[in-house]
């Protein structure tokens, strides 16, 4: 039986472009100023020193470290002090009005009607955990936060690794099967199989999920797909 939901956000709750275009576009624009203006902080001065330690190189400038941040942002890296100054920058942008986060008009109804049936809801993803509240607590549907239960993020592990999605497991205190993770990357959905958690592909905007995945337009479809088969999302 189900009793857990774990959702990935871009392209499965939120769109591609808000996150690819918005999101990103503001904190690549806005990083060389933020750490100009804050980068004295203790909570940035931290991530600098990490992305320091990832490039080998304790004594770069604060201004290199900049230009290997926007390295890793043109490559899409999935770096955790990338993801958590990106946080902070977007923060900012949330507090100012600068954009609300886009949100699927078929989530916000299926995420409570989960809720109210008891199950716990949960996020995994590549952004940092303080940047997946930000994002549900600003969306055009407004506050989702108190919806979920649970956030994981890079710390706990690479989404296509099934060691990310065992872990996750032992920290809801719950078996595998117990488990339903929904995506749009075929490579996640992978890596959660191999963990023993059900699965379902959610292909929004005509995309394609390969695997052998289940398959959802919406997430309105998921319990007509649950409803119809437990088997169906387990395989």
């Amino acid at each position: 039986m189900i009793r857990h939901v774990l959702t990935d956000i871009e392209g499965t709750t939120t769109s591609i472009a808000f996150v690819k275009v918005t999101l990103f576009g503001h904190a690549r624009r806005a990083l060389p100023a933020f750490v100009a203006a804050h980068g004295g902080e203790p909570r940035v001065r931290a991530e600098l020193d990490a992305t320091r330690a990832l490039l080998g190189d304790p004594a770069k400038t604060d201004g290199a470290v900049v230009e290997a941040l926007l390295g890793f942002i043109d490559e899409d890296r999935k770096a955790t002090p990338l993801k958590a100054l990106q946080g902070m920058i977007w923060e900012e942008g949330y507090q100012e009005g600068a954009y609300r986060a886009h949100i699927y008009p078929d989530v916000p109804a299926a995420l409570r009607r989960w809720k109210e049936r008891g199950l716990l809801l949960s996020v995994f993803s590549s952004g940092s955990i303080h940047a997946q509240r930000l994002l549900f607590a600003h969306t055009e549907a407004g506050d989702l936060t108190p919806l979920f239960d649970r956030y994981f993020d890079t710390t706990t592990g690479p989404k296509t690794e099934a060691a990310s999605y065992a872990a996750i497991a032992e920290a809801l205190s719950a078996e595998p099967r117990e488990i339903l993770f929904l995506s749009d990357v075929a490579a996640e959905l992978d890596a959660a199989r191999r963990a023993g958690l059900c699965r379902v592909g959610v292909a929004r905007e005509g995309a394609r999920i390969e695997g052998g995945h289940p398959v959802v337009r919406s997430f309105d479809e998921i319990d007509q797909l649950h409803t119809s088969s437990s088997d169906e999302v387990a395989s």
